[in-house]
Order: C-alpha cells, then structure tokens, then sequence
C-alpha cells in the first residue's frame, strides 16, 4: 500500500531526529504530537486560515480532544509524512483526521482524530467557521480508515471526574509535578498541546515499571530486556494552563487484558483542584529486542488486579 492509498491532502512532512527518540528507540509519543500540531497548521491552510496560528491571528483552531493510534515505530532517521482532512465540521467545530505516513513502506505510523473549535486566539472563545472554511471543509470530507478507528477507547461524551479531591480518594499515583515555562507555551500563551503526554510520559517510568515487572514475572518466554509502548491515546483538554501555572499529574490502573494495560492521566491544577485534563491510555509490555508485545498472562491479571482502582474513568 502507497500513502497515495489513503486519504486527504498532505499538509507535513519530515522526518525523525535522534532527540526524537527515548530510551525504547523510537520517537518519543511527544513529538507524534508535535508533528500533529505542525500538521494542524496546514490544515488550517487548506481550510483557508493560513494566519490561523501567527500572533496576529483573527481565529485560531483551538484542540479540544486528540484520539491517537500507534501503529508503527519510526526510528531516527525515518522520513514521514502527514495527510489531512476532514472527517466532520459542525457550526464552530471540526473533527480533523490526520495520517502519519512511513513514506517508503506506505505504512501507517500513527493517526489521530483531532477534534479542534474555530476560536478567538487569545481567549479562545468558540465562533462560527467563515464560509471558505465551510466550502473547502466540504471538499476535504474524508472517510476515516479502518486502521483510524477507535479500537479499544470509546470516543463518546463524557462528564469529567478528575480533581485533586478525587486523586486523594482513589489514591493515584503522583508521577508528575512541576510549573510551565515560556517556552512550553504557544504564541497566545497557553501550553502547548504536546507537554500532556510529554509530562505523562517523563514521569511514567517509576508508575509503571513494577507492572511490567508482573506481566514479565508471569510470561511464558521472559524477554531479556523489556520496554513499553502505547497503542491507543484519548486526551481531552478541558482547560489551558500558561506559564507560570502549575501541574500535577496522577495516574491510576483501570484493567487489563491478555495484551495490555489500560491507564489513566489526569493534568490538573494544584491551586484549584480542577483538571487541565484527563486521559486514557491503552499500553503494552515490550520486548526490546523481538520488538513485539509481551502477553499478559491469566496468572499476570490476577496479580494486576489488586492494583486496580475501582470506579477510575476520564
């Protein structure tokens, strides 16, 4: 299959540098969204926003939530690519589809369901799409590839229920802490979206480690050296910190599978208790040197399952 096979207009391309990348060997899930964000900025364009993220703007495209699915490892020095379109457009918001592309193999690196509000960039107030970003969001309709799909996350509404109240009581782990610079933040001053799972992925070591522990304790053929990956990633990004503020980043198991674990992340604010955001990941046990998944045994589960917290969701 060529990139030609899938849809949408190409709106990046690249390729992975060496601080891309993590102790895993391939790029870090930080900069999958760096380049999705490179990648929402030609996809203004060819929505007829080119100023959309210039510190002049008159409207931005404001994230609002990013479903992402980790399909292939790209390496250092791997070129990509990235189409884009739209997947569905309402009155002051869209649903965009983005395909990061292995240029050479035509495979699937990573897709991401990015859902984005036409906003006022400074205070990000929702407003009507002017009618050229109707008419060419007409002419970007998509359809979203199977391998897009949400697979093991449901994408529907959902009511919150992160605060630090709430961390307290189910006990979550602390696995982030700290302030935002300048220099983690956009044009308008909010953070930029990928110091999410950027932070989550800094300080996820230490949380998860023992877990991995159990799934290799458990497995039938123990891999020398173990790592670990995601597979499947639903942020919502319920508000926007700037420079100066404070996060902190807990994070609690749901469950697992005979595959893979199921967590969640919630960013929130220290000075309020209220959330900047919250997320679920689905995330596999990895064998470093076959480069595949380690299964989680029946008798992993079982030992899991006394780390479960009960009632945990975004």
């Amino acid at each position: 299959m060529t990139a030609e096979a899938f849809p949408g207009v190409e709106i990046w391309r690249g390729g992975v540098n060496t601080w891309d990348c993590d102790e895993m060997g391939h790029m870090n899930v930080r900069h999958y969204v760096v380049r999705a964000m490179e990648g929402l900025i030609g996809m203004a364009a060819e929505l007829g926003l080119a100023n959309a993220f210039s510190p002049h703007a008159n409207a931005t495209l404001l994230v609002k939530e990013h479903h992402i699915r980790f399909l292939r490892e790209a390496h250092a020095g791997a070129p990509l690519t990235m189409l884009g379109g739209v997947i569905e457009m309402g009155e002051t918001d869209a649903k965009i589809l983005q395909l990061l592309i292995h240029p050479a193999s035509g495979e699937l690196a990573a897709t991401f369901q990015t859902t984005v509000v036409h906003a006022t960039p400074r205070d990000g107030q929702p407003f009507p799409w002017p009618r050229v970003a109707r008419e060419r969001g007409e002419a970007l309709k998509v359809e979203v590839p199977e391998k897009a799909r949400a697979r093991s996350i449901d994408l529907g509404a959902f009511e919150p229920t992160a605060s630090l109240d709430r961390a307290d009581q189910l006990n979550l782990s602390r696995i982030g802490l700290g302030g935002l610079l300048p220099s983690d933040c956009d044009v308008y001053g909010r953070m930029r979206a990928e110091q999410f799972i950027g932070r989550v992925s800094d300080g996820i070591g230490a949380f998860i480690h023992p877990f991995r522990d159990v799934v290799v304790e458990h497995a039938e053929h123990k891999p020398a050296r173990v790592g670990g990956a995601v597979l499947e990633y639903r942020i919502a990004y319920l508000a926007w910190p700037r420079a100066g503020d404070r996060v902190d980043i807990r994070s609690g198991l749901m469950g697992t599978d005979a595959r893979t674990m199921r967590v969640v992340h919630w960013m929130l604010d220290p000075a309020t208790g209220e959330p900047w955001g919250t997320s679920e990941a689905v995330a596999i046990t990895f064998d470093l040197d076959a480069r595949k998944v380690v299964p989680v045994s029946d008798a992993a589960r079982a030992a899991l399952s006394r780390h479960e917290v009960e009632g945990l969701a975004l």
